[in-house]
């Protein structure tokens, strides 16, 4: 490894599988149970599904309708994100006693750098084994763990001994660590790369590791460069405390597949007003409009449009959204509309003033871990 690397210990706190072991918590009936967070009725989608459910393969982002063929014991609960957002805050006070380093990924996992920290402790492993104790007694839920040298591997290993455990990759493990680790294990590559990967015979860290920077920037493009440096463990990504939202979103799935964009138009007033009322919690604004559609056939597809100014009001995030819509005929009938603002104002008010729109205008490491 390169001895220029910056010294960090860094853990990745995970909550095992978050929306449904809060369900369970709440509710003692629900223990030991296959339950399914979302998903209810014909049309619903899953957000999270619990260990026991997903013993028969239940799994967040598949359809109610699967899961219950997959597993006919399934009980579905329906979200609760106040709920979740009202532990997670409980979760990310534990963190801040050990350290102001921290980076929240969502609501359920979060970046923790622990080089220097509150405590004094030097072994980030035992920081982390504190961190979950206290997880569990404080708040009743179980967390898992990774430590390593940079954010990338303490990721990657949080997912290593899931439920209720943790992973540490010791600086001089790191290469071996990573050499062995199957493709599709290696944050950052989906199920798209990691099948590309297999035919061109990539099938473990080991196998991409020989392959050149060359290579990889021609058959992975932008991530390619990405690739070559995690593989060799170099991720130079710091823990960003300040992390800075780069989008924001509100969709719908439909209990019926829409054919015509006549009957689509009031579902997206009500998704518009859904983002401008998020936009304006959050106090933000956006330039740049998107409208995605999701066919019946769960083929999905993007539509985007940059305005020459920031815009949070209902009325143009609509009216955007409407032209995107009838921008090109559709494909197939529609499942599931969505609308997101991105280039916020938050990463443009770092360098220069800007004006909002809101209404309709005319290493070699040397310590422990």
């Amino acid at each position: 490894m390169p001895n220029n690397l910056p010294i960090r210990k860094i853990i990745h706190v995970d909550m095992d599988a978050f929306y449904a072991s809060v369900a369970q918590m709440d509710n003692p009936n629900l223990k030991g149970k296959p339950i399914a967070v979302g998903g209810g009725g014909n049309r619903g989608v899953i957000s999270a599904a619990s260990y026991e459910a997903r013993k028969y393969g239940v799994k967040s982002a598949m359809s109610g309708r699967l899961a219950i063929k997959l597993c006919p014991e399934l009980i579905f609960v329906k979200t609760d994100f106040t709920r979740y957002t009202e532990i997670s805050k409980r979760v990310r006070q534990i963190f801040y006693d050990y350290t102001d380093l921290v980076e929240p990924l969502s609501l359920d996992e979060a970046y923790l750098d622990v080089t220097e920290n509150k405590k004094g402790n030097p072994s980030a492993s035992l920081i982390a084994q504190d961190i979950r104790t206290r997880i569990y007694n404080e708040v009743g839920l179980t967390a898992s763990a990774g430590i390593s040298i940079n954010k990338f591997i303490a990721k990657v290993a949080s997912d290593y001994h899931k439920p209720n455990g943790q992973k540490t990759v010791n600086p001089e493990e790191v290469i071996a660590f990573l050499e062995q680790l199957d493709i599709r294990k290696f944050y950052g590559v989906g199920k798209v790369t990691a099948e590309k990967m297999y035919q061109k015979g990539i099938f473990t860290g080991k196998d991409l590791k020989l392959k050149s920077l060359e290579y990889l920037d021609e058959h992975f493009g932008k991530s390619g460069r990405f690739y070559y440096h995690v593989v060799r463990g170099i991720h130079t990504s710091e823990v960003k405390p300040n992390r800075i939202r780069k989008s924001l979103a509100a969709e719908r799935t439909f209990s019926q597949n829409l054919s015509s964009e006549i009957f689509m138009l009031e579902k997206l007033d009500h998704i518009a007003e859904e983002v401008s009322k998020r936009l304006n919690k959050s106090k933000v604004a956006g330039k740049t409009v998107t409208l995605k559609i999701k066919y019946s056939d769960f083929t999905l597809q993007t539509r985007s449009k940059t305005l020459p100014y920031f815009v949070s009001d209902k009325s143009i995030i609509l009216e955007t959204a409407k032209d995107l819509l009838y921008q090109e005929k559709l494909n197939n009938s529609v499942r599931l509309l969505g609308i997101s603002l991105s280039n916020l104002n938050t990463e443009a008010s770092k360098t220069k003033h800007f004006k909002v729109i809101e209404k309709p205008i005319s290493v070699q490491l040397k310590f422990k871990f």
